[in-house]
């Protein structure tokens, strides 16, 4: 994919991510696309390496792989930077 396909992607793996996964996190549209975009390159990988396919076309799956990453993404910030109540 481009890099302005690889941005849209982002967003939309990055949105649906934060909505499954609701919270007060900082950032606003910028961290969303960061977000996806990381979380298609984290997902593609699990995906290739279990023979499940990548995140190199658009596709349902792909989506899949990409909003799953980002939720790894977003639950490892979260516990890593997540305030500590002490």
């Amino acid at each position: 994919m481009n890099l302005v396909a690889w941005i849209i992607f982002g967003f939309i793996a990055g949105t649906i991510a934060k909505m499954l996964h609701p919270g007060r996190d900082p950032g606003g549209c910028i961290v969303t696309i960061l977000l996806g975009v990381g979380g298609a390159m984290v997902g593609g990988w699990i995906g290739t390496r279990l023979g499940w396919g990548g995140v190199d076309e658009w596709s349902w799956r792909a989506l899949g792989l990409a909003v799953m990453g980002s939720l790894a993404i977003l639950i490892a910030f979260r516990i890593l930077f997540g305030k500590r109540r002490d």
